[in-house]
């Protein structure tokens, strides 16, 4: 992989606390700016600028774009965001629990992406992907790092090790209560070296941010005739985990109705597919596990197993879209149909139940997760998960480092 140290801007040490903040794409606006609320520097300002502007405002407006390069000025013009003053690399350490993963922060290289060095599992929304690329060309910024996971090698967690032997520069506790730890490193020759020998990177989480970094990159390449590579656009910040470190939650699934069934009905269908045990249990337990609430009641479906090579076709999210979602409830497309709605793994069964005890939906079903075995055998056969299979936790915070394009 091309990796390299980057002069970036970092939070004044004084205000870290109130600059870092969840990534920008697992909230909604309402949420966006309830947590801003009273956090003036927050970089949500600057991430979701349609926060600070009417409620009627169009997010994807061009005062969006301006309003957030022009708190993301303010920021620095106040010294609440600051320029290091040589290129560094970042330790990254997150502790959720009894959870812990730690990672480098870098500037990757975009031709990596294009080149499929870093590899992909996800399709993007359009809108979405276009909305991301105007934001970073209006700021000239990366302000939201990009989760990247690699095979381990034992020599870089030495290095990281060593770095993690000195004191932070950061250490904070986010409303989730998970501890995030950054240490600068200034000589970090040694850990790109390493990189330079890891053939390939998965995009984990942040498939928007890291198509929108390709595009931003390449548009200012075109116009360039000058190029000679070395400009700043031709890289954008990543954060690299080691696979083993990893931990994904089931992404769930809720939906509206049940055609027309009642649910008696609908779990005398799902026993005609699969094995359907009605124990209680909330959590799945193993690969080819779903549970299903409705009707106030868990039960347990097990899926006959599949002979199959495709290592899509073994996803369950795959499973309950082939003989549930579609055939049974009418869904053919859970991108588009807003019958459906999808709950990340650190909501808990509760917001499952809470949601369908509502009356507002029929039915929930919780996921066992996918693994990051399987998620780069999908990327390294070239092949496109379903929409909303992973969920990766705790989720990098957006502010700490920020990757600046000056070209």
């Amino acid at each position: 992989m091309r990796c390299k140290a980057f002069q970036g801007l970092v939070p004044n040490p004084d205000h870290v606390d109130g600059v870092a903040t969840v990534p920008y794409d697992v909230v909604n606006t309402e949420e966006a700016r309830a947590l801003a609320q009273g956090r003036p520097h927050d970089l949500l300002h600057v991430d979701r600028a349609e926060i600070d502007l009417p409620a009627d405002t169009d997010p994807y407006s061009a005062i969006v774009y301006e309003t957030a390069r022009a708190k993301f000025q303010e920021l620095q013009a106040e010294g609440i965001l600051q320029r290091e003053e040589k290129p560094c690399l970042y330790v990254y350490e997150q502790v959720m629990g009894e959870h812990r993963q730690t990672g480098i922060a870098l500037a990757c290289h975009i031709d990596d992406y294009g080149d499929n060095k870093i590899r992909k599992h996800e399709k993007t929304r359009q809108v979405k992907e276009d909305d991301r690329t105007r934001l970073v060309d209006s700021l000239s910024a990366h302000t939201g790092p990009i989760f990247l996971t690699y095979k381990d090698r034992s020599a870089i967690d030495a290095k990281v090790a060593e770095i993690q032997e000195g004191a932070p520069v950061y250490d904070i506790v986010d409303e989730r209560n998970v501890q995030h730890r950054v240490w600068r490193v200034t000589d970090g020759e040694a850990i790109l070296k390493e990189f330079a020998e890891v053939p390939l990177s998965y995009v984990a989480d942040g498939h928007h941010r890291s198509a929108s970094a390709w595009r931003v990159g390449s548009e200012r390449r075109a116009k360039n005739a000058a190029h000679t590579g070395d400009e700043t656009y031709n890289w954008f910040l990543g954060v690299l985990f080691p696979a083993s470190q990893l931990k994904v939650l089931g992404y769930h699934r809720v939906v509206k109705d049940l055609q027309g069934m009642d649910p008696a009905g609908f779990l005398a269908k799902l026993k005609g597919v699969a094995t359907v045990e009605s124990d209680g249990k909330k959590d799945p337990q193993r690969p080819g596990e779903t549970c299903v609430y409705l009707g106030g009641q868990w039960h347990t479906i097990t899926w006959p197993e599949k002979e199959t090579d495709s290592p899509i076709e073994k996803l369950d999210v795959s499973t309950l879209q082939q003989l549930v979602l579609e055939p049974m409830l009418g869904i053919a497309d859970v991108r588009t149909d807003s019958r459906i709605d999808f709950v990340g793994g650190i909501r808990g069964t509760g917001e499952l139940e809470k949601r369908v005890d509502s009356g507002d939906w029929a039915v929930a079903f919780s996921m066992f997760p996918v693994t990051v075995d399987q998620l780069m055998k999908i990327a390294d056969a070239d092949e496109i998960m379903p929409p909303k299979s992973t969920w990766f936790e705790p989720k990098l915070r957006s502010g700490l480092f920020v990757y600046t394009i000056d070209d």
